[in-house]
C-alpha cells in the first residue's frame, strides 16, 4: 500500500508521554515521512486526514524483553516452573529447532506485537546455534515491519559428552561482528543477549561485558531463575567499572535493596516481566523497589509459552501487583496509573538509549504511534483517558498501529496480505518441534 508524505492524524485525545506537551484533547497530529512534525492545534494543509474523533493517540509500546522464537510454542509453558522450563524448553525443546522454525516463530511474533501496538520489539534470542538461525529470525524482523532491536544470544542446551558446558563458552564475538556489518540498519538495530553472572562462569561473563563495550552494544542479561553460577561475579564487575547505563538486567528479584540502590547509582537499567515472574517462582517484581530510589522500569512479555503478548496488559499486570503490594506494606498512596503507561513506552525506549527519537510523541520523533478506539463498549464514558488505556484497553481497541510514518494497522486490521500461510507454517513447526522432541526424549508431562 502507498503511503503519503504527509498524514494529519485530527481530532484526537493525544498523551504524548512529553513533559512539556502533556496530555491534549481534539488535537492534531502532523506526520512528515517518518516523523512528527507538529502536535496541537495544526492548520489545515495537503496530507492524508485521520479522523480520530473518539480515538486515544498514545506512542507506540515498546515490547523490551520478548523470546519471540517461541511463538510456535504458545501455552505449553503455562503450568511450568523456572527450573521446568530450563530444563523442558532450553535442554529440551530448543535443541531441534532449525532456521526456519525461528523464522517463521519471530516473523508471526512480531506481526502480533504490531498487532498489539507493540511498535519496538527486544527480540531476545537465545537459541541461535548458527549464523543460519540467527540470519533467519533477522529477515523476519525485516518482513514484518516492526521496530526491532536483536539481542543475540546463545543457546543453553546440556553438556555434551567431552565438550564444554554453555556457562564456559564466551560470547561468540566473531557473529556478532557479522551480523553488526553485514544484517542492521535502516529499523533494526543489535544487542548482546549475554549470559551474566546467573548463567555463566565470572571469566565468561567479563569477558561478554567488555566485549558488549567494545562494540558498542547494550549488554543485557537475566538475573534470577534459579542458584546463579558465579554469584561473587556482580561485585567483579562494579569493581572492574563495568556496571553503567549500557547494561540491562532482566528481572532482578532476588538483587538485595543495596545491590540495587549501587546498580540505580550507575545507571543501570531493569526490565520487568511481571506475570512470568510471579508465574513461574522467579519473586516479585522490583518495579516498587526502583521506584523508591527514583527509578522506573522498562516492562517486556518474556515468554508467550506462558503469557499473553499484550504489553498493555503487561502495563496493567506490573501497576496492579505493585499496588498489591504497597497496600501490603502499609502504603496508602497509589502508585497512578501514568507511571504504568511511561514504563511501556518512554522507559523502554530509555532502556535502549532511543528516548531522543521513539517512546513519546513530540515534533522531530519518530512517527511510532498507536491510536486507541475509546468508543468501544469496554471503554465508554470515558473520564480519564490515560487510566482507560492502562486499565480498561485491550487488545479489540487497538485500532492502527503507526511505524516510522507507516500503517502498520488500520481500523482493526494488519496489513501485510494474507497471515493463513504464515499461521499454517506456524502449526507445523510447533507441531514437527513437540514431535521431534517426544521421540527423542522423554515426554514434556
Amino acid at each position: 500500500m502507498p503511503q503519503p508524505r504527509r498524514t494529519l492524524i485530527r481530532h484526537a485525545t493525544i498523551l504524548t508521554m512529553d513533559a512539556s506537551l502533556g496530555d491534549l484533547r481534539d488535537a492534531d497530529l502532523l506526520i512528515e515521512r517518518d516523523r512528527i512534525e507538529a502536535v496541537g492545534t495544526v492548520p489545515a494543509r495537503e496530507a492524508a486526514i485521520v479522523d480520530a474523533r473518539g480515538c486515544i493517540v498514545i506512542p507506540g509500546l515498546v515490547n523490551a524483553h520478548l523470546h519471540t522464537w517461541q511463538t510456535a510454542l504458545r501455552g505449553i509453558a503455562a503450568d511450568w516452573s523456572i527450573a521446568e522450563y530450563i530444563r523442558k524448553m532450553h535442554a529440551g525443546l530448543a535443541t531441534v529447532f532449525k532456521p526456519e522454525d525461528l523464522y517463521i516463530a519471530t516473523a508471526v511474533g512480531a506481526l502480533n506485537q504490531l498487532n498489539c501496538g507493540t511498535t519496538t520489539l527486544v527480540d531476545w534470542c537465545h537459541n541461535n546455534p548458527t549464523p543460519e538461525h540467527d540470519d533467519a529470525a533477522i529477515d523476519a524482523l525485516y518482513e514484518s515491519g516492526v521496530r526491532a532491536a536483536f539481542f543475540h544470544g546463545s543457546p543453553k542446551p546440556d553438556p555434551a559428552k567431552g565438550a564444554a558446558p554453555f556457562w564456559e563458552i564466551p560470547h561468540p564475538r566473531a557473529e556478532l561482528e557479522r551480523i553488526q556489518k553485514h544484517r542492521i540498519g535502516g529499523l533494526i538495530s543489535l544487542g548482546a543477549a549475554i549470559l551474566g553472572p546467573q548463567y555463566s562462569t565470572l571469566e565468561v561473563t567479563l569477558h561478554d561485558f567488555r566485549m558488549a563495550r567494545e562494540l558498542g552494544l547494550i549488554a543485557s542479561m537475566h538475573q534470577s531463575g534459579g542458584v546463579p553460577r558465579c554469584p561473587e561475579g556482580w561485585q567483579n564487575l562494579e569493581d572492574a567499572g563495568l556496571m553503567d547505563e549500557r547494561v540491562n538486567i532482566v528481572h532482578g528479584n532476588t538483587f538485595t535493596d543495596d545491590q540495587l540502590a549501587r546498580f540505580c547509582s550507575l545507571g543501570v537499567n531493569f526490565t520487568v516481566a511481571p506475570g512470568i515472574e510471579m508465574s513461574m517462582g522467579h519473586g516479585l517484581p522490583v518495579t516498587g523497589r526502583l521506584r523508591r530510589l527514583g527509578c522506573a522500569p522498562s516492562l517486556g512479555i518474556d515468554i508467550e509459552t506462558l503469557a499473553s503478548g499484550e504489553m498493555l496488559l503487561a502495563a496493567r499486570t506490573a501497576l496492579e501487583t505493585q499496588r498489591a503490594l504497597d497496600h501490603r506494606d502499609g502504603c496508602s498512596a497509589m502508585i497512578p496509573a501514568r507511571d504504568a503507561l511511561a514504563w511501556a513506552t518512554i522507559e523502554g525506549a530509555r532502556m535502549l538509549g532511543m528516548e531522543d527519537s521513539i517512546g513519546s510523541l513530540a515534533p522531530g520523533k519518530q512517527a511510532d504511534l498507536v491510536m486507541i478506539d475509546a468508543s468501544k463498549l469496554n471503554m465508554q464514558p470515558l473520564h480519564d483517558p490515560v487510566s482507560a488505556v492502562v486499565l480498561q484497553a485491550s487488545l479489540a481497541n487497538i485500532d492502527s498501529v503507526m511505524v516510522a510514518g507507516k500503517w502498520k494497522k488500520r481500523g482493526g486490521k494488519l496489513l501485510f496480505g494474507t497471515l493463513a500461510d504464515k499461521l499454517s507454517k506456524l502449526r507445523e513447526s510447533g507441531e514437527r518441534i513437540l514431535h521431534a522432541i517426544h521421540n527423542e526424549r522423554a515426554p514434556l508431562h
